[in-house]
């Protein structure tokens, strides 16, 4: 069975920088073999969480939208793709909002225990965080990076590797990148090599 790679586009403006950087990654992934698809979440029908935690008592969202077929899929895939820009120095909001949702998940897990991992099992699933961003700073892309990390562990991914490349407005957008694209295609490349080499084990 080919490893099954879900790339997720928190970006509102279709085919712009980080969108074509997904795009690249998820392109070498099926290049090494694997099975790859694209969500756009502003194309999605979902609203924000509640904060009505009956998730803690059920480990169900009482939200009835398209956030939780998608979630329930992440669950079900060996390698997820996060790509979000940088907004105000943070992810967007269709990505926090999804993060957001997830939180019947981590009732699951962390409240009900109904939902389990093996140490295994979340050292071969993947995560991968994708972004890009304007500004030339170094550290544009800290704030978010704890919002991701948070979601891979309520999903059961090992936090893999970031594809990230600032600057975009010197570089007149990621195309004018040098390397940034070539990068992207190497590292899905390498991740569908790692998850089968793990998986033989």
């Amino acid at each position: 069975m080919p490893v099954r790679v879900l790339g997720i586009s928190g970006s509102p403006h279709r085919h712009g920088n980080t969108e074509t950087l997904l795009d690249a990654f998820l392109e070498g992934a099926a290049n090494a073999g694997g099975s790859v698809e694209k969500i756009i979440l502003k194309d999605l029908d979902y609203t924000p969480c509640r904060g009505c935690n009956v998730c803690h008592k059920e480990g169900e969202c009482i939200v009835r939208d398209e956030a939780v077929p998608l979630l329930e899929q992440v669950l079900s895939v060996d390698c997820l793709a996060v790509a979000s820009p940088i907004y105000s120095m943070g992810i967007t909001a269709e990505l926090k909002g999804l993060i957001d949702r997830s939180q019947y998940i981590w009732a699951r897990k962390f409240i009900l225990k109904s939902l389990y991992f093996t140490d295994k099992e979340i050292h071969r699933r993947k995560g991968i965080f994708i972004s890009t961003a304007g500004l030339s700073w170094d550290n544009v892309f800290d704030a978010a990076f704890p919002a991701i990390t948070a979601f891979f562990n309520t999903m059961g991914f090992e936090y893999y590797d970031n594809i990230i490349a600032n600057d975009m407005d010197r570089y007149r957008g990621i195309r004018g990148h040098p390397t940034a694209l070539t990068h992207a295609r190497a590292k899905g490349e390498e991740v569908i090599r790692v998850i089968e080499r793990m998986s033989r084990d």
